[in-house]
Order: structure tokens, then sequence, then C-alpha cells
């Protein structure tokens, strides 16, 4: 009788456990707080920033071009050095020798050759008369022309000293600045193997980016001239944050495009009176951006990043469905209405401030929720707040760079 009872029991509770859960409503999720802006295209002026590295317009590494100890440094590492100036002077004791025993030589084969055309006078006079013999005329013409050969030989010797006479002094090749030297008084030189220093112009300056293959033909229209009109068209940005105080403009265009990157070089020009710009330096340039199209402006905070993709989530009109058998839902119940986050992928333009471009995506009209988006799921029910926001833009011109 026990044992009945207590199974009767048992098959209750089960029922009355069965009967409750087929009962329980899931837990509704409560909507997120947020708020949203209308999405407006509007005119917007900024400028396109480029990691840059300045460079030279010309450098070159000074080599000797003849053997010798270093006997003279005439410059001040790191300064301004004129073209024509003295720079390094390799012992010249023995190309001074070697240019006076080719003086005297070309003096001894001067002599010879002289001689030797008297004498080929004479025996030609001589011949003409059958009054001689004609091997002593015939040795005679041979022994001018080698009497020639000579002094022409002993000629380029002299030359030959005298360009390595002058070699022994290295003087700068054009205007510029001199880096630290590479050797010290007393140090062997090897023809075309030491590097003594390096040389590079300063003023001018280059100023060089990488751009993608897209943005090739716009820096095309900007060498032919389409920008001349536009004010601080490119402007420098220097490691220390401030701007460099003179503008620049467009000098080359690489020949070819990267087949690796899909980029290509272009060199800015910059004067460089007060030397502020020293070669290698890590500058931001920014190129004024042109496009008068009204683009689409939101605040950056309203994007999302996943995976290397950029998301916003829009703010949509809705009806809100009761959980449970809607077919038991009484005819005059009218359908709740709300908002949910919808998530939209989008592609992204320049920063400007704190507020980014957007290339395509969303459209005009669309309400864009910019708060609360790290609470957000596509399908989040959302609550708008009645805070009304600033809209993004304005007629500030504010710095931009690709991406947010």
């Amino acid at each position: 009788m026990y044992t009945i009872s207590k199974t009767i029991f048992a098959v209750t509770l089960s029922s009355l456990l069965l009967f409750a859960c087929e009962h329980k409503e899931p837990p509704k999720s409560q909507p997120v707080p947020v708020n949203v802006i209308t999405v407006k295209a509007q005119p917007v002026v900024y400028f396109d920033r480029y990691t840059a590295t300045t460079a030279a317009l010309s450098q070159v590494n000074l080599l000797p071009q003849v053997q010798g100890y270093i006997t003279g440094i005439y410059f001040k590492e790191g300064s301004h050095v004129k073209k024509g100036q003295k720079l390094y002077e390799i012992d010249r004791h023995i190309y001074e020798a070697n240019y006076r025993a080719a003086e005297d030589n070309l003096k001894v084969a001067e002599g010879t050759l002289k001689q030797s055309q008297q004498d080929a006078d004479r025996y030609s006079y001589l011949n003409s008369q059958k009054a001689v013999a004609k091997q002593l005329y015939d040795h005679a013409v041979i022994t001018l022309d080698n009497a020639k050969s000579t002094y022409k030989a002993a000629d380029e010797a002299l030359k030959n000293a005298k360009t390595n006479l002058a070699f022994s002094v290295i003087t700068a090749p054009f205007d510029g600045t001199i880096g630290f030297s590479m050797v010290k008084l007393g140090d062997l030189v090897t023809v075309g193997q030491t590097v003594l220093n390096t040389i590079s112009t300063d003023d001018p300056m280059g100023v060089d980016i990488q751009i993608n293959e897209k943005q090739l033909i716009h820096f095309e229209d900007l060498q032919h001239g389409k920008g001349k009109g536009i004010d601080s068209l490119f402007t420098l940005i220097l490691p220390n944050n401030t701007f460099y105080p003179a503008d620049g403009e467009i000098s080359i265009i690489d020949r070819a495009v990267s087949a690796q990157t899909g980029s290509i070089k272009v060199r800015i020009v910059f004067p460089n009176k007060e030397g502020y710009l020293r070669v290698g330096m890590s500058c931001v340039l920014r190129v004024h951006n042109q496009d008068s199209t009204p683009q689409i402006l939101i605040p950056n905070k309203a994007i999302v990043e996943q995976m290397g993709e950029y998301f916003v989530f829009e703010a949509k009109d809705t009806v809100i469905v009761s959980h449970g058998d809607t077919t038991s839902k009484k005819k005059d119940e009218a359908p709740k209405t709300g908002m949910v986050a919808l998530q939209r992928k989008v592609h992204v333009g320049a920063t400007i401030g704190p507020n980014i471009v957007i290339k395509d995506g969303i459209t005009e009209g669309e309400k864009i929720i910019v708060d609360g988006v790290q609470s957000l799921h596509d399908g989040s029910p959302v609550n708008v707040a009645d805070k009304k926001l600033k809209e993004p833009g304005g007629k500030d011109t504010i710095a931009a760079k690709h991406g947010p």
C-alpha cells in the first residue's frame, strides 16, 4: 500500500512539473538604450594623409680615384658645403713626382721628335736629288714615325699624371650637406672601394610617398596642373607633429606600379632654405582633397570592426510578436511596434577628426546607431533615446587619413 501511494505521488509531481514547464515563457530580451543619427550627405573638406620619407634629389658616396694615405680633411662634419669645395687630400708626394717625371719625359720626346723631323726632311731632299741611299731615307722616315708615337705616349702619360695629381684632392661635386667622415687622418684608402663620406643635396628636398594604383590618375592630374589653384595642396607634418612652414609641389611619379603591392612612388618637392628637412625623416604628407561631391559622414564610434571588415547598426522599425501560440491570440489585439538593430556592412573612407566618411553601404535618411553599439548584435531590440545628437561635419578643414 505504501509503495502504491509513493508511485502515485511521484506521477502526480512529475505531471505538475511538466505542466509548469509547458506554460513557462522564455525571458524576453530587454531593449538596449541607444542614440541614433539620421544619415545625411554633405560637402566635406579634408586632407588625405600619407606616410612619407624625405629624400635627397641627388646623393653620392665619395670614393677615392687614387690610392694613398689621407693627409688632410678640410670640412666640418654635417655642414653645408659648396660645389668645388676642398674636402679631402690624399698624400700628393708620389703623384707630384710622377707629374714632374712625365713633364721631363715629354720634353725629351719633344726634342727627339724635332731631331727626327729635321733628319727626315734632310733625307727627303737628298732622296729627291738621288744623292743618298734609299735605305737611309727609309730609316729616317721610320725614326720620325717612332718619335711621333713616343711624343704622343709621353703626352698621354703627362695628362694621366696630371689627372692623378688632381684626384689626390677630393672636392664637393655639388652644393649639399656632408655627413660623418668614414676615414681619419692617416688612413690608407683604396681606389673605388673606400667610402670617404656621403654628400646629398638639401635644397630643395624630396618627400616620397606610396599611393595605391587607383589614385594614380588623380595624382597625374595634379602633376599636370589641375590643382594649382588650390591653397595648401601639399603640406607636411614633421616628426614632432608641427607643420612645415612651406608648401610643396608634385615632382615625379615613378615609371611603374609594383606588381607585389599595387602601389607606386610619388615624389613631392619642398623648399628647404632653413635646412629643417634632413634626408630619411619620417613625416606625414597631407594632400588637399578636391572631391566636391557630398559625402556621408558619421561618428567614428558608430563603426564596428570584425575581421578586417567594417559594420554599422541601423535602427529599424519592426513589429514585435508576442511569444507563445500566436494562433490563440485575440483578433482585436493590436501588434506592438518597436525598433531593432540591423547590422550593415560598409566601406569606409577618410577619418576626419571624430568622424569618418562612408563610401557605400548606407544611404541618406537611414538611422544609424552611434552609442551602445558594443552591446548589440544583429536583430537586438533597441530603445532609442530622446537625446538629440549633433550631426557630424562642419566647415572646418580637418586633416584626414585613409581608413578608420
